[in-house]
């Protein structure tokens, strides 16, 4: 979704030029979390806040600023330089308002730009907000978006509100106690220059520290207590005796990595105002939790960049070697046969012993959770249940305190993943994430958990995160069912196939050119059906949603089974077909599906395992794929389909890493 960056520098002269060509950078690496325009506010000489901002990319947004920002004051003789200054800039991501310049962050309370905001998330009650304002006196509007209504409200109040208009952060504070809905909100004003006020709830938002005098792993938390009581006469974090800091704020640590290893992950409800000298306070309006962690960052610059290859897409389809190992390193013991998922050790009897598990996901996530429920069902013998978080939310499920609820999110920061979540808390279930990123939200609101160690995932199209969350579970089921002796050989068979795994991989991306010349086949298709059952149903459904959201074309993924009930109406000599028929228990009623297509004059590309004589290639084109024990299958049998994906949307000339109107992060409903 929407894209925040802020750069706040102390101590530590900045140019004009270097101040802007930071926020951008920052915004370049944010890209990928989907936008359609960009903007930027830096001071001008007389410390005034100057907006830029248009439709488009980051690149528009470049050309910009070096056209009407940076050439002017190159133009004026002696360059300023600014020993204090705090900059903002976003991605937007459209909700309210269309795509548009008016409508692009930063927003400002008037023409002066008295007050100027950034903004990721959606105030839900903006419309009784804005129409207060109007009454008023506040009628000059220039957006259609909910976001201008907490810049305007922050006018307000500086105007109407003696007891906060001294102060930044009571002034912030008092905007945000009526504002409903889910936010990550970055301030900025003419009046308190130097200052900036960050606040968080139910939307990412992480805090990079530059600064020498940062020398603990952990930070002070100003708390203040129901009774009154608080701790907030020092800050979190003092700026004195010539040390100087930087501060980077942002959606996500990739754009950050590159300026500083030391973050802190901010808490829903948190505050961080930081002051015009540098320091800076970390407020909770909540007792305990008087420290908050210091983390390093455990990447590197180049697990961000693309390398040798076109797209970032295309490069994590080719990792997945690497990183389907890496899910399992340290926790198969291939010698003793055993599995050890270090986070669950504590909980694993309880899991054991629950009513049902519950796998809660949504896109991709939902998929992988599809692709190991048969496998959690036979190693368990415990009900298994996979539910879209969006619908489960909307039937208000029944959920117990002998459940045990697992929910998948590769960033852990998807809205209605982390609403089902707290649903489920709320009536005590047991809480299980797996995610592939630390100290995302699901993370710290798990009581336990798995991570993926698949590495950053750039592209919007999710691909070795997908077989990653296969490896995960499957690991998870093993464990649950190492007590069951009646399971042992079946455990046994699959352990010894996840030390195969990796080399298959390998194997099966060699398909790749086999793949182009296919990609060549269906790059003017207006539709694709893709056919599979049992443990290849997810592979399918998984594929379909590939190919809509960077080739545009439509898809479906259809249970082979079901054929009969619908589908077979939608099969003739023009309709292109996918058949995933490999090698599994349910192989021969596959067979009968391809029998079925074929009778009524459809030509189906079948993907079959190697050494498999069923189908005959001077009937139908085969690809015959690696083969594996049933339930990683599937993790093959994805990746010529993340490559068909990728090459039809290449041969149509469309951006792979970022296709339109979609997001990386979804983190509004």
């Amino acid at each position: 979704m929407c894209g925040i960056f802020g750069y706040l520098n102390y101590g530590t002269p900045r140019s004009r030029e270097y101040l802007c060509n930071i926020l951008i950078s920052g915004l370049r690496r944010l890209e990928y979390r989907g936008y359609d325009s960009a903007g930027l506010c830096v001071d001008a000489v007389d410390r005034t806040p100057a907006i830029f901002k248009i439709k488009g990319n980051v690149n528009n947004l470049e050309t910009l600023v070096k056209t009407e920002a940076i050439m002017p004051l190159m133009e004026g003789g002696d360059e300023v330089l600014f020993d204090n200054h705090v900059g903002i800039a976003h991605t937007r991501w459209s909700t309210h308002g269309e795509p548009a310049t008016r409508n692009s962050h930063p927003h400002s309370s008037d023409p002066s730009n008295q007050f100027v905001v950034i903004h990721n998330g959606i105030i839900s009650n903006y419309a009784p907000l804005k129409q207060f304002l109007i009454g008023k006196g506040y009628t000059e509007w220039t957006s259609e978006t909910d976001t201008e209504v907490i810049v305007k409200l922050a006018k307000y109040f500086y105007d109407t509100n003696e007891k906060v208009r001294g102060s930044l952060v009571d002034l912030t504070m008092e905007v945000v106690h009526h504002l409903e809905g889910a936010y990550a909100i970055l301030l900025k004003s003419s009046f308190f220059p130097g200052e900036a006020v960050a606040v968080r709830r139910s939307s990412p938002l992480v805090m990079g520290i530059n600064s020498d005098a940062l020398q603990a792993d952990f930070i002070r938390v100003a708390t203040t207590s129901e009774d009154g009581a608080d701790n907030t006469s020092l800050p979190t974090l003092s700026i004195q005796n010539g040390n100087r800091a930087e501060y980077y704020l942002a959606s996500d640590v990739h754009a950050i990595i590159e300026h500083t290893k030391k973050v802190v992950y901010l808490e829903d409800d948190d505050v961080v105002h930081i002051q015009a000298d540098g320091s800076f306070y970390l407020l909770r309006d909540k007792t305990g939790n008087a420290t908050s962690s210091v983390q390093t960052l455990d990447m590197e610059l180049d697990a961000i960049s693309k390398g040798v290859y076109p797209h970032y897409m295309l490069k994590e389809i080719h990792e997945q070697a690497d990183t389907v190992l890496a899910c399992m390193r340290g926790r198969v013991n291939h010698a003793t046969k055993e599995v050890t998922l270090g986070g669950l050790v504590p909980h694993i009897s309880s899991i054991r012993r629950c009513r049902r598990l519950v796998f809660i996901a949504c896109g991709t996530s939902y998929h992988s959770a599809i692709a190991v429920r048969q496998l959690l069902e036979e190693l368990s013998a415990l009900p298994v249940c996979v539910e879209l978080a969006s619908d489960f939310l909307d039937r208000q499920t029944p959920i117990f305190r002998d459940d045990t609820c697992f929910f998948i999110s590769q960033s852990g920061e998807t809205a209605d993943t982390l609403q089902a979540l707290a649903y489920c808390k709320a009536r005590s279930a047991l809480i299980v994430g797996v995610t592939n990123t630390p100290g995302s939200t699901l993370a710290r609101e798990s009581q336990c958990g798995i991570y993926l160690n698949a590495g950053a995932e750039i592209g919007v199209a999710s691909t070795k995160a997908y077989t990653s969350q296969i490896i995960a579970l499957v690991l998870l089921a093993l464990m649950i069912g190492s007590d069951r002796r009646s399971c042992q050989s079946r455990i046994d068979a699959i352990i010894d196939d996840l030390a195969k795994l990796p080399l298959l991989v390998r194997e099966t991306l060699l398909l790749e050119s086999e793949i182009k010349k296919i990609a060549k086949q269906y790059a003017n298709s207006k539709s694709l059906l893709l056919m599979g059952r049992g443990y290849q149903y997810a592979t399918c459904l998984e594929a379909a949603l590939k190919i809509k959201e960077i080739s545009y074309m439509h898809s479906e993924g259809i249970l082979a089974g079901e054929l009969k009930h619908g589908p077979l109406a939608l099969i003739d000599e023009n309709m292109p077909i996918i058949m995933v028929a490999t090698k599994d228990s349910t192989h021969s009623k596959t067979q009968n599906a391809v029998h079925q297509v074929t009778a009524r004059k459809g030509a189906p590309l079948i993907m079959c395992s190697k050494g498999d004589n069923t189908f005959d290639s001077s009937k139908a084109p085969l690809l015959r794929m690696p083969v594996i024990v049933d339930c990683l299958q599937g993790v093959l049998n994805i990746i010529p389909l993340q490559l068909l994906s990728y090459h039809i949307a290449v041969l149509q000339g469309y951006n792979v890493d970022q296709p339109r109107n979609l997001a990386k992060s979804v983190t509004v409903e």
